[in-house]
């Protein structure tokens, strides 16, 4: 393994004694982010729906923004013009960029695989476009995150394994030209595993990238169209060949069920559009699942949309108005339904990260899963 000094400083500051579930303090340049923590999905230098304040109202630690589509649009000419990612788009706190290195998934329509990198054709405009390791490090560096991620190739599901072998081997060589990429001083590198469904190349990739030496470690190419247990798999068969003095990050992954699953593996952060964008779809979040505000036994519901709950929507509105707002079409509902889905997860995650430090993990998991199964709720 690499022995140089990591850009960023991780302290573990608790283990919980029945399980890997781990809390931690992640040190950042724009300040410390408490793990295990979930982290919204700004893709586009915004979290739908949110200003910067009610972000830091709803408690939210660290946001994410993604590489591809902020040099698309605006281009990161613009945004370090404008005093980089923090200052443009208002937020104080940390910042995690993508490399851009899902879209290489969620584009596979557009987009030509080399191995320097990948062809891209813009999903906006069609233009002609071209992201590798060097490209996506140069963009990172103007945006100015906190954390950056290392390019990489992520394969579909299911892939057979020639392909996934193929994938390991590109994102480890690539994962090579980020870490000797010029950065700003105090931005942290991650890199990513790959290896589909194959445990042998997860280990693979892991090892190759622990010897490569990074600031973090993260499980990628799950949460592709995965089963779950087949998702748990690759997260368990990872997280154990990761070093345990440095965070690890499972992308993509939001349904609280798996963050349960993978703290107790010892995963420290996460991410995921989930709650912004069920929100945009009427449906909000409890710590017993979710459900529809739409549905017309809401229709006069003088309650909140839960019971307990201390986020602004809760403390002002009702299910009947919330449900209004949302079927006649009003931003309003939706900007309530996501203020109160985030307002949830970040109590979620704190109450995870007390269960940790208290040595009741894995008695929490328990009574959150029986709490489920007695409501008809699996996510």
């Amino acid at each position: 393994m690499s022995d140089s000094a990591p850009h960023c400083q991780f302290e573990i500051l608790a283990r919980d004694p029945g399980s890997h579930a781990r809390c931690g303090r992640l040190r950042t340049a724009h300040g410390p982010v408490d793990t295990p923590v979930f982290m919204p999905v700004g893709t586009q230098a915004a979290v739908k729906a949110m200003t910067p304040a009610e972000l830091q109202e709803a408690d939210v630690g660290m946001i994410l923004a993604n590489t591809y589509h902020l040099h698309v649009r605006p281009g990161e000419e613009i945004v370090a013009a404008g005093g980089g990612l923090h200052r443009f788009m208002g937020w104080s706190g940390p910042i995690l960029t993508d490399s851009g290195g899902f879209q290489v998934f969620s584009l596979a329509g557009l987009r030509k695989i080399r191995d320097d990198g990948v062809e891209f054709s813009s999903h906006v405009d069609g233009r002609r476009l071209f992201l590798g390791p060097r490209e996506a490090m140069a963009i990172q560096a103007r945006l100015g995150a906190d954390v950056v991620m290392a390019f990489d190739e992520c394969p579909p599901y299911p892939c057979d394994h020639e392909y996934a072998c193929n994938a390991v081997r590109r994102t480890l060589q690539w994962a090579a030209v980020c870490a000797k990429a010029p950065r700003p001083p105090g931005q942290a590198l991650f890199g990513i595993v790959q290896g589909g469904s194959y445990a042998d190349l997860r280990r693979q990739c892991a090892a190759g990238l622990v010897e490569q030496g990074f600031d973090g470690y993260a499980i990628g190419g799950v949460s592709v169209g995965e089963p779950p247990d087949v998702l748990l798999e690759a997260v368990a068969a990872t997280a154990a060949c990761l070093p345990p003095e440095r965070p690890r990050y499972l992308m993509g992954v939001g349904m609280m069920g798996q963050i349960l699953a993978a703290v107790e593996q010892g995963v420290d952060m996460f991410d995921c559009v989930m709650p912004t964008r069920l929100a945009r779809h009427g449906a909000a979040f409890t710590h017993r699942g979710h459900y529809s505000v739409r549905n017309a036994v809401w229709r006069a519901d003088q309650r909140p949309l839960e019971e307990g709950c201390g986020c602004y929507a809760c403390r002002h509105f009702s299910r009947a108005y919330i449900r209004h707002m949302v079927n006649v079409g009003e931003m309003l509902g939706v900007r309530l339904l996501t203020m109160h889905n985030l307002f949830c997860y970040m109590q979620f995650m704190r109450a995870v990260r007390a269960a940790v430090a208290e040595g009741r993990f894995r008695q929490f998991k328990a009574a959150f899963e029986d709490g489920l199964a007695a409501a008809g709720t699996v996510y």
